[in-house]
């Protein structure tokens, strides 16, 4: 499956499955305990008639779900469209192109949904002026598991969006996948 067919894929799984949609009423309580507990039995009686009559349906594709490691990478470690990459300025002038960390979670998500990720450690330099995430993502195939791990480092004084240790550990987060070859494409055409 190919990146260019990730907003299509969500959208069109989401279209695909049904939920069951169940109305329950209240009823007014009675001052008989007697009568109360017959209108519970019968409450009862018409969930279970209602949820047996309708059972729901679901027409989820399963593609990704199962699949051996040699696949899940070969899928990762294709090309990721222009229009998903994003570009960040440096302040000593150069752009530096980038895949934001929900981008590779989406990306991930599809190719290989039963990944986990984790953060490892969160260290502060000794003059307190930045942070370090070390994270790990683990890739679940039918044949093996395997993992990455990598760093990010953000300044404490960063007057950007968001706090110095969530921007580490989108950083790390990024690098760990571009270990599996997700993204990797672009440290390759920063260096030509």
């Amino acid at each position: 499956m190919a990146f260019s067919s990730l907003r299509s894929t969500s959208s069109s799984v989401l279209n695909r499955v049904r939920f069951c949609q169940c109305s329950f009423s209240a009823k007014p309580s009675s001052s008989s305990s007697h009568r109360a507990v017959k209108d519970k039995d019968k409450d009862k009686e018409k969930m279970m008639s209602d949820s047996d009559r309708e059972t729901p349906e679901y027409d989820v594709p399963t593609s990704g779900i199962s699949r051996p490691l040699s696949e899940i990478l070969k899928e990762l470690n294709k090309k990721v469209p222009d229009s998903l990459i994003k570009f960040r300025h440096e302040p000593n002038g150069f752009s530096l192109k980038y895949i934001p960390w929900h981008i590779v979670n989406r990306i991930l998500n599809l190719h290989a949904p039963e990944w986990s990720g984790e953060v490892r450690s969160i260290n502060y330099s000794s003059d307190g002026k930045s942070v370090s995430v070390v994270y790990r993502v683990t890739l679940y195939g039918t044949d093996a598991e395997i993992y990455r791990e990598s760093t990010g480092t953000a300044s404490v004084d960063d007057p950007g969006y968001g706090d110095p240790v969530q921007k580490a550990e989108g950083m790390a987060f990024r690098r760990a996948c571009a270990r599996f070859g997700l993204g990797l494409h672009l440290y390759h055409e920063d260096m030509s």
